[in-house]
């Protein structure tokens, strides 16, 4: 069957003769009327006559040049060449001849008069400073697409299959609806969801809070966020979308959403459930119909929507969960947005594990097999308020809460052999856990500005009250072979009590030096982070058969508190080409633990630190740009790697934290560049990153002749990673109807770090290279082909005799199609394959993985039947090796396995016409 489909396809791609279009060159330069300026970063844009479709367009250079390439079967169209602040340009162009030389073009300023004539044709693309903003009408896509849809045509945007988005090669970390959030930003949410047809343009623009867009800041230079906005005569109704399937070996899911949009005002309403590790709502197109078949989850089988943690464990999942989301205007002064989650999640897992622990002078080897099942309860909402006083004046309040309950029940198995094989302890162990925890987040952020160049001072406080209580009951066997045995069995019930209280404030002034382009900026900084951690353990009286003999050793009633404050001095410099920012301050930290069981443990420590941050961005012209960035930053060592409580929770693996060490300073020095040339569709993606650390916490462990461990914690200089990253990106357009992209990308890293094996400080080297490569071929209606190809190649070298060097390599291909004939119908394959030759007798090497759904539409393709087939050849496997330097680990845990399901889905949508504003009456407050 596949060889007839693959064959179906490539008699498709060679299919119909390119006769009829012929290649065109239009080319000219664009400056200003008023001062004779080259234009930098215009729209120019080729429409057909018939229909006022887009032909092909591109961005002009900083000289103000440009050059326009296609291939068409039009003998004729219309030129458009729009920038903001200027009027639109128009000229019907002659395309008989294969090159046009346009030569200079004047651009009249916009002066918005009666007498101005009015050119409607709206640019493709417009660069308005930090903002990148797409026409939708200019992107041709499949009928009934949605937002995901259209980002798959943009330029520059890349869809990963688990929904994950970048823009020319930043990711994308928060996603709007007219400025405000949609569920909590998460993209899938969003972009499967909401349909095209609603959305009139997309803007791109760096990530920012609401305190750094009002005061004029700059955003996030690592992450993007997009707004979508919806057409005002769209923008009041409902629509949503309903769905339920049933499947063999007891599978099922379900899932619906519904919106009302009422101008300023939206509701959203969502359900989901299922036993086949799925979100339940982020669904939109058929493939992704309840979270799709190629969605990814966490390794602990557990998901995640914009933080919000749902399910638990590994293995299989069930989930229910249900939401609400609401945004208003509350008066021409004031908005609101919040959102409710509830989910409720079931887990189970069974993992099988052989280890082999590396010593300097010996080898020694472990098994477990452990079952886990975990049944939790989440409730977490989030709500946000705008206030402005006046326009230079806003308060943003950011409330957040959760509350979760969960019951955990384990089993484990372990045995450690030596090298010969023979046993030299094993451990069996059974626990019980119940908890409750509570947390309570809020963020205000008072902003006022001052003047027209820049200036505001800001004041920003944040809290945090998290509680964590636990009720934990465990019974444990440990056997201690050799020449002196021993048996320690245990049979206790744990109360545990976490509480954080962290509190943070920060000051910001800014100074403009020189106009809109030279900054001061003075900031001080405040944390106080404050912890109980509270575990009384009784054991079981046999007399009374009653958890009631106080174990003080496995019991512990700490108090910790890390106390930072921080000044710092930033100048920046910013222009149309340059972005400098040179910053430095001085953290004074205390780290102080008591122990108010084991008084003599008490510490205190207090620390001075120097702090960095440089950032140079260089825009060698709007299609492309470099940054090269350093800090210096330091992190304190963890609670329980200061604490000198010696810890023996577990008997066959002692810890005794270590109160005399440093924090980490770490050196970060990255290169970013950036490349996208619009009209060839060719980009260019460089990242290289470079850490360096002094006094690195590491754990120093040692192994007694029966294989029991005692770690405890220590400074360490020389470490370092460096990793880099090259991706090619290129898109070919054939003609109206079809579209290749493909896709080259190359990665590596060095990494060094010191470590101690047994007392002994020893050297590890690890290198890896990991090439890939992508392709898309698109014919609208017809058919999508996707296949991928990466490779992995890891060296691991130790500067210490008695370890042996190792090479890993691991093959995984991944192939996605889709086919959208014959009319209603639309068939979509996802076949994986990986391939790990270095995994243990045993365990699984290879295998394939093939996922299928056949749909079919009907009614205006409002309602769909859906036929799907999970893990068609029954080889689904996780099966993985892990190799550190000091062990080789294989795993294999539970897996979902083959199922068929039909489903059922049902589309609504009453937006349309724009309908009139309601009144509404509001209190002053």
């Amino acid at each position: 069957m596949m060889k007839y489909y693959f064959g179906a396809i490539l008699l498709l791609i060679f299919t119909n003769s390119f006769a009829q279009s012929k290649p065109f060159e239009i080319s000219g330069k664009l400056i200003s009327e008023d001062d004779q300026t080259p234009l930098e970063a215009a729209t120019v844009y080729l429409q057909r006559v018939k229909d006022s479709s887009l032909i092909t367009y591109t961005i002009s250079d900083r000289d103000g040049k440009f050059l326009l390439e296609d291939k068409t079967s039009e003998i004729s169209a219309n030129l458009y060449v729009s920038y903001v602040g200027y009027q639109t340009y128009f000229k019907l162009i002659d395309l008989k001849k294969s090159t046009i030389d346009l030569d200079t073009i004047q651009l009249k300023i916009s002066t918005n008069s009666l007498n101005e004539i009015v050119i409607k044709a709206q640019a493709p693309i417009t660069i308005k400073k930090d903002t990148l903003e797409f026409n939708v009408k200019s992107f041709d896509t499949k009928k009934d697409a949605n937002v995901e849809d259209l980002l798959k045509v943009l330029p520059g945007v890349e869809v990963a299959e688990d929904g994950s988005i970048t823009v020319n090669g930043k990711s994308v970390n928060k996603i709007l609806v007219n400025g405000k959030p949609f569920f909590g930003n998460d993209p899938t949410i969003t972009t499967r969801n909401l349909s095209k047809e609603i959305i009139e343009k997309i803007q791109v623009v760096d990530t920012k809070t609401k305190a750094q867009a009002f005061s004029g800041e700059k955003g996030d230079n690592e992450n993007k966020t997009i707004n979508l906005t919806i057409k005002k005569e769209n923008n009041k109704g409902n629509f949503g979308k309903l769905s339920a399937g049933t499947g063999t070996d007891e599978r099922y899911e379900f899932a619906g959403m519904l919106n009302h949009f009422d101008n300023d005002q939206r509701i959203s309403v969502l359900a989901g459930g299922n036993n086949t590790n799925s979100p339940g709502f982020s669904f939109g197109e058929i493939r992704k119909m309840f979270g799709g078949n190629s969605i990814r989850f966490n390794s602990n089988g557990s998901f995640s929507i914009d933080g919000r943690s749902f399910g638990g464990g590994q293995g299989i999942t069930t989930s229910r969960n249900y939401g609400l989301n609401f945004a208003d205007k509350l008066g021409e002064k004031k908005d609101v947005s919040a959102d409710y989650f509830y989910s409720k999640s079931s887990s189970n897992n069974e993992t099988i594990k052989e280890r082999e622990n590396i010593l300097p002078d010996s080898r020694f080897f472990t098994k477990s097999n452990t079952s886990n099942y975990n049944d939790s309860d989440s409730h977490r909402a989030n709500m946000e308020f705008d206030i402005e006083v006046d326009s230079t004046f806003l308060i943003n309040v950011r409330p957040r809460f959760s509350y979760g309950t969960s019951e955990t029940v384990f089993s484990q198995e372990e045995s450690s052999l030596n090298d010969s094989n023979v046993l030299t302890n094993d451990n069996t162990s059974n626990s019980l856990v119940n908890s409750i925890n509570r947390n309570f987040n809020n963020d205000i952020d008072v902003t006022k500005r001052f003047g027209k160049n820049g200036a505001f001072l800001r004041f920003s406080i944040g809290n945090e009250i998290k509680t964590d209580t636990r009720k934990d009951f465990l019974n444990s066997i440990s056997n201690i072979y050799g020449d002196t045995p021993q048996n320690i069995t245990r049979d206790q019930f744990a109360d545990v009590s976490n509480k954080d209280n962290n509190f943070s404030s920060e000051i910001r002034y800014r100074l403009p030096l020189i106009g809109k382009e030279l900054f001061f900026d003075a900031e001080y900084n405040y944390q106080r982070n404050k912890s109980e951690n509270i575990r009384n353990t009784f054991d079981k009286d046999s007399a009374t058969d009653e958890f009631s003999l106080f174990n003080t050793d496995l019991s512990t009633d700490f108090k910790y508190l890390n106390e930072q404050m921080s000044p710092e001095l930033t100048l920046r410099y910013r222009t149309d080409i340059w972005d400098i920012r040179l910053g430095s301050g001085y953290v004074f930290r205390t780290l102080e633990n008591q122990d108010r069981l084991r008084p003599e443990l008490d510490v205190k420590r207090r620390f001075k630190n120097l702090q960095w941050r440089s950032n140079i961005e260089y825009k060698f012209s709007a299609k492309s740009k470099i940054e090269l960035d350093y800090r210096l930053r330091n992190n304190p060592p963890r609670v329980n790697q200061l604490q000198a409580y010696r810890d023996v929770s577990n008997p066959l693996n002692i810890r005794t934290g270590n109160p005399d060490l440093k924090p980490t300073d770490i050196h970060q020095a990255t290169l970013r560049f950036r490349s996208f040339d619009w009209q060839k569709g060719t980009g260019i993606f460089s990242y290289f990153r470079a850490n360096f650390e002094d006094n690195r916490v590491v754990s120093k462990t040692t192994t007694d002749e029966n294989f029991v461990r005692e770690t405890t914690y220590a400074n360490v200089n020389g470490n370092y990673d460096i990793y880099g990253n090259v991706s090619l990106r290129k898109s070919v357009k054939i003609d109206s109807l079809r579209t290749i992209r493909f896709g080259v990308n190359l990665s590596g890293s060095i990494n060094r770090a010191i470590n101690y094996n047994n007392d002994i400080q020893y050297a590890s080297n690890v290198k890896s290279l990991n090439p890939s490569v992508d392709f898309r071929l698109t014919w609208k209606d017809v058919f999508e082909i996707s296949p991928r190809y990466r490779l992995s190649f890891t060296r691991n070298t130790y500067e210490i005799d008695t370890f042996k060097d190792m090479d890993f390599l691991y093959h995984a291909f991944e192939l996605n199609t889709a086919t959208f004939l014959p009319k209603h119908f639309e068939w979509r394959n996802d076949i994986s394959y990986n391939y790990n030759p270095n995994i243990a007798e045993g365990f699984q090497k290879s295998a394939w993985f093939w996922n299928s759904t056949l749909a079919y539409s009907f009614l205006k393709d409002n309602v769909t039947l859906t036929l799907k087939a999970y893990d068609l050849l029954n080889q689904n496997t996780n099966a993985r090796r892990v190799a550190t330097e000091n062990y080789i680990e294989d795993s294999q845990s539970t897996v979902l396995t083959q199922y068929f399901m039909l489903s059922f889905s049902w589309k609504f949508n009453t937006l349309g016409p724009k309908g009139e504003t309601r009144e509404r009456h509001f209190r002053r407050f």
